[in-house]
This record gives C-alpha cells, structure tokens and sequence, in this order.
C-alpha cells in the first residue's frame, strides 16, 4: 500500500462486504471458514482509530520500535505469531 520496496504487511479480517476497498489495492489472502470464535475473541479494547491508519501518518513508532513499542503503548493487543496454510483439494486451510 505505501510502495514498491516497502515491507510492512496490514492484515484486516473483513466483517462485512468490503469489495469497495478492492480498487485502493488491498488484495483478499484468505476466507476464514472455521475458528471464527477465536476471532471475536481478539481484544478490540483500542477501536478502530487507535493506530491512525497508515494514511493517518501515526505509525512511526511502530516502524522505529517494533514490538517493544506495541507492548509498551498497546499492553492488550493480541499477536499472530505462527500460522500454517494447507492446501486443500483446490483450496487452503489455515490453522
């Protein structure tokens, strides 16, 4: 999304229609067919707002600290730390 050589990666789990989004470049990777319970688990404690989007220009402390300035300002936020994709007779499987 901010260019070519960049190397950051969003991951946004669409709870709705979101194909407008389609047309800014955001590419789907996945359809979440089972485990949904984990998902509305996830702390959202911080809204939406909390980060001020890539486009909000907020996100230098993440690019300059990493994890230690996420755990220091957002103590509750949850981590994706391993995910396996299995393919599928013709289609994948994460788990």
């Amino acid at each position: 999304m901010t260019g070519p050589d960049t190397r950051t990666t969003q991951l946004y789990i669409n709870l709705s229609d979101n194909s407008r989004l389609d047309r800014d470049g955001f590419a789907p990777l996945g359809k979440i067919v089972d485990g949904m319970e984990v998902i509305d688990k996830l702390y959202s404690g911080y809204g939406e707002d909390a980060g001020g989007g890539m486009r909000g220009g907020k996100q230098s402390g993440i690019f300059a600290g990493g994890n230690k300035y996420l755990d220091r300002i957002f103590p509750a936020l949850d981590k994706l730390l391993r995910i396996t994709i299995i393919r599928l007779r013709g289609s994948y499987k994460t788990s």
